[in-house]
């Protein structure tokens, strides 16, 4: 099976703070990495489509308004709790939008991030509708990918996001879905750490060969299926941060001050599994530290220095009783004993590429879809 760098990284971009932890990374004889080079040509050109184009907000609001009138919603929009989801939140309504939020319970919620989405969608005056998994199914589903010993683990609970947000789109006849996902602040994310969290081939091939339990009322679509979403309902997804004026630091303030939402500390951390995983499993068991992904990402786009970016990470990734207090949690959550978990960590490390995928296919896909919107005979999947 394939094995992803663990040793110590060896060369740091001198753009960014992204380094040889990730594999696949490549330098130019300035020593600046290719995601920094990348994100540097998102934050040009992919943001004109916003700035100036038929993404850019107001034009944006009046295409969303005029597509939902005479609905009982204009726009589906994806909630976590998380900084992002709940600003996207907050801009809709500044925009004058109608969304039905939309939450995938997982069994992992921080008690915050109920308190949080209750509070500032009870303030923004924004409906929700909340799915609640299975968690038998989802917990064999999630112990699947651990056993798989795959840094993209946090793919069921994406895809499922993902999947619930058209199914909701496509029974309200919406044409417009709202994401959080944005390009200041997630413009690098290495391919080596994460995999197409829309690819049900793999998910499903890892829980027949892994899991305990069929996935009968897991949220999920095929690639077909995303392409009747698109090609026949003709639903779009925006990713409205980029249509504004986005500073992460800025944002929080807002949040905390209009909305009386509560910073979690980390990234993500609405989700004690997605804190312990990216605090504990990550870099233990794949030399993983995401912080270099979203620090990378903010010094791009000028929210932060290089400098503070490399002060961050000389802060332990997160607080060691916190994690060990995560550890017995997931592990008695998950139904396996401290030493059974132990002998998770230790399986031999692997990627999607060890698994059956359709990585293949969405790249061809990705290039069809791109040739096709340029002539215009496609809505534009703008999410990233």
């Amino acid at each position: 099976m394939s094995q992803l760098l663990t040793k110590q990284p060896q060369q740091v971009c001198t753009r960014c703070v992204m380094d040889t932890s990730d594999p696949d990374i490549t330098f130019n004889d300035a020593g600046e990495c290719n995601h920094c080079i990348r994100a540097a040509e998102l934050l040009t050109t992919k943001m004109r489509e916003y700035r100036e184009g038929v993404y850019e907000a107001s034009r944006i609001a009046e295409r969303i308004k005029a597509a939902g009138k005479g609905k009982p919603y204009d726009c589906i929009l994806g909630v976590s709790g998380g900084v992002d989801s709940t600003y996207a939140a907050y801009v809709a309504k500044q925009m004058g939008l109608r969304p039905l939020a939309v939450h995938f319970d997982n069994g992992w919620n921080a008690e915050l991030a109920v308190k949080n989405i209750e509070r500032t969608l009870d303030v923004l005056g924004i409906e929700l509708y909340t799915h609640v998994v299975d968690w038998e199914e989802f917990r064999a589903l999630q112990m699947a990918f651990l056993k798989a010993s795959v840094p993209d683990a946090e793919i069921p609970t994406d895809h499922a996001i993902w999947a619930l947000l058209y199914k909701t789109a496509a029974r309200f006849n919406v044409k417009y879905i709202l994401s959080g996902t944005n390009i200041n602040t997630e413009s690098i994310l290495p391919r080596s750490w994460t995999y197409y969290v829309t690819d049900w081939t793999y998910i499903r091939g890892l829980n027949r060969r892994f899991g305990s339990s069929r996935l009968r009322s897991f949220p999920h679509a095929s690639l077909s299926r995303f392409l009747y979403y698109v090609l026949v309902k003709r639903i779009k997804t925006v990713s409205i941060l980029n249509s504004v004026p986005y500073d992460k630091a800025e944002a929080v303030k807002t949040l905390e001050r209009e909305l009386g939402w509560r910073n979690y500390g980390g990234k993500h951390h609405e989700s004690i599994y997605t804190r312990f995983f990216q605090s504990y499993i990550l870099p233990s068991k794949f030399g993983i530290d995401k912080r270099k992904a979203h620090l990378s990402s903010l010094i791009m786009s000028g929210q932060i220095t290089r400098d503070q970016a490399l002060a961050q990470l000389q802060e332990p990734i997160a607080d060691p009783e916190q994690v060990s207090s995560d550890l017995r949690y997931v592990a008695k959550k998950f139904g396996v004993t401290d030493q059974e978990f132990q002998a998770l960590m230790q399986l031999p490390v692997a990627s999607y590429r060890d698994y059956p995928n359709e990585s293949n296919r969405y790249e061809h896909l990705k290039r069809g879809m791109r040739l096709v919107q340029r002539y215009g005979l496609l809505p534009k999947q703008v999410g990233m």
